[in-house]
This record gives structure tokens, C-alpha cells and sequence, in this order.
């Protein structure tokens, strides 16, 4: 019997299919369209960064590279996503850094609470050698980073349940990304963490499926979250970047010419969507207290201590290698 799952994926990749099929009918042969899927609304900075990506790609090649973007999951969930580029049935996609634990399992550095001293510190995390390393870690799994959109700090919120302290996720079920370590943390908590993908999260929240989740300020407001949680809870345990992919095969298919107007294309989208993310951080923030949200700002030590452990847990393994790597970038690297 054929399974949900295997009949979704085959739909999705016959959509992409024709999509490219309509596409090269369509346009200038001389054209060569590059597609890039994503799980996130088009009023999200991700999707806006992307949008001047393309017009920057567009500009450089004088035409002859064209990024054709699909947004709000048309093609998948971010997990599915990543495996339409391994098979080369998609050419570029953003996932979390989350999800893609699972694939390349140094990313789940990310996922570990408090690795980060602050904002400075974790950017310059990511465009140091650290990070820089990390992106080139999906090879083995055909896949290649191109660059980090920021997606800033990760905080719970929760449908009726104010969050003071470490003791008050006691019991409740949160909803997390499909990582282990992001599940890890939230048991060091107290919570109960449940898996749910994205675009099921806010019926799971309305239905008490779970309790709350854990998301950035954009995030939050943008899915309409707001409208059924009451409280967030800016605990900030976790900065997870987003990580523009391309395919191998999608790689290969490009020339050196090629590729380099792509990466430049991809990091002065990253400059775009930086700044673009500062402003909707503040924007959502203040747009969601004006929607009766009770904006919570707890004691963080607190949270530093309740997970203190899961940090010694990694001690003499290579993510404790790379979690003492990350703490010897001073704030101000390059």
C-alpha cells in the first residue's frame, strides 16, 4: 500500500516538474532558471530577501539566470524540501538550521540553548571560520550552504500559560522543530516536546494539541500564532539560523561564472534581509502587545541554569569541541 507521505512527495514533484516543463516552453532558451521552495509566508523577510536575490541574480548574469521562487510550503515542509534538492528535483531551498540536523548533524550546534553570550557573539559566529565551515558540512549529504539568513532569537510562547521561570514549562507540551537536540532541551525544561510541522502548528495550537511552541518575534506574529497564544516569553534560549542550500547537482550544472554571481547574489540578499529582520523584529513585537499579547521578559539565568547540564553532557565529544570553539570567538571577529 502506498503510503500518504510517498503519494504527497510524488504530487510535489510532479508539480516542480511541470512548473519547469511550462517554464522552459515559455521563456528564452538562452534562460537557465534556477528554482528555490520555501515553508514561509510571502510578507516574511526570508521570502523578501529572496525576491531581491532574484532581481540581484537577474542584474549580474544580465538575464541569463533566473530564480523562480515557490513560498508558503508548496513543494513541502522544510524536511521535505531538502530531499526534493538531494534527488535534483529542486535546485535551492531555506530550511532552519533545525531540520537540517538530521542530515548534517553538527548543525544541531544551533540547538543547544545558551551557546551563544549575545547578538554580536553569534554573528560573528557565523561569519567567521566557524561558520563558515558549517556550510560547507552538507556535502556528504549533496547538498552545499551558500550563506545564513538571520532568524534571531528562538522564545516560547504558550496559549494560556505565563512562563516566569524554567518550573512553569513543567507538563506542558511544546511543540518543537524535528531535532533532537532542540527535544533535549526542551525535556531539561520540564516540557513535554512534540514534533509538528509548520504549516499544522496553529490548528495544534487552537485544538490544545500542544501547549505552546518556541519561535522568533517575526515568526510568532506573521503565522497568526498571536491569535490563539496569550503570552510569549522572551527567554531567548536559542539563536538558529536559516541556511540558504543549493543541490550538488545543481551546483555542478553551473559554471565558475556562474557560481560566483550566484554567491554574490546570495550575500547581498543576507545584507537585505539582516537589516530587513531588525525592523520586523520591533515591529512584531510591538504589533502583538497591541493585539493583548502579554510580552513576558523573565529572569534568563534562570533558563541558564536549568539546561547547564545539557551543555557538560557534550563535554570531550565533537559538538563539545565545537561548543569551546564557538566560546573562544571574541564578539568583534570577523
Amino acid at each position: 500500500m502506498v503510503s500518504g507521505r510517498v503519494l504527497a512527495n510524488g504530487w510535489r514533484c510532479f508539480l516542480l516538474a511541470t512548473c519547469v516543463v511550462l517554464c522552459a516552453c515559455s521563456g528564452d532558451s538562452h534562460v537557465q532558471v534556477l528554482r528555490i521552495g520555501h515553508s514561509l509566508d510571502t510578507a516574511h523577510p526570508v521570502h523578501k530577501a529572496m525576491e531581491y536575490m532574484a532581481v540581484q541574480l537577474a542584474d549580474l548574469s544580465q538575464g541569463s539566470l533566473r530564480l523562480d521562487i515557490y513560498p508558503s510550503g508548496q513543494l513541502g515542509n522544510e524536511r521535505e524540501l531538502i530531499e526534493l534538492l538531494q534527488i535534483g528535483s529542486l535546485d535551492m531551498t531555506k530550511v532552519s538550521a533545525s531540520p537540517l540536523e538530521a542530515f548534517v548533524p553538527a548543525m544541531g550546534v544551533f540547538n543547544i540553548p545558551y551557546v551563544f553570550r549575545d547578538e554580536q557573539h553569534y554573528q560573528a559566529v557565523l561569519d567567521g571560520e566557524i561558520g563558515q565551515q558549517l556550510l560547507a558540512s552538507p556535502k556528504e549529504a549533496r547538498l552545499l550552504g551558500l550563506g545564513y539568513y538571520d532568524a534571531g532569537a528562538r522564545s516560547f510562547y504558550t496559549v494560556d500559560q505565563p512562563l516566569d521561570a524554567p518550573q512553569d514549562l513543567q507538563g506542558l507540551k511544546i511543540r518543537v522543530q524535528e531535532s533532537a537536540t532542540a527535544m533535549r532541551m526542551v525535556s531539561a525544561l520540564g516540557g513535554a516536546p512534540t514534533p509538528i510541522a509548520w504549516g499544522e502548528l496553529y490548528t495544534a495550537l487552537q485544538q490544545g494539541v500542544v501547549d505552546g511552541a518556541e519561535n522568533n518575534p517575526p515568526s510568532f506574529y506573521l503565522s497568526g500564532h498571536y491569535e490563539v497564544c496569550q503570552y510569549y516569553v522572551l527567554d531567548e534560549h536559542t539563536a538558529v539560523p536559516d541556511v540558504l542550500l543549493i543541490g550538488i547537482d545543481s551546483w555542478s550544472r553551473l559554471s565558475q561564472q556562474q557560481r560566483r554571481w550566484l554567491q554574490q547574489a546570495v550575500d547581498e540578499s543576507v545584507v537585505f534581509q539582516r537589516s530587513l529582520w531588525r525592523e520586523q523584529t520591533e515591529q512584531a513585537l510591538a504589533a502583538v502587545e497591541a493585539a493583548g499579547v502579554t510580552v513576558v521578559r523573565p529572569d534568563k539565568h534562570a533558563f541558564q541554569q536549568q539546561v547547564a547540564s545539557l551543555h557538560a553532557a557534550y563535554e570531550g565529544s565533537l559538538m563539545g569541541d565545537l561548543i569551546v570553539a564557538i566560546n573562544q570567538v571574541a564578539p568583534d571577529a570577523p
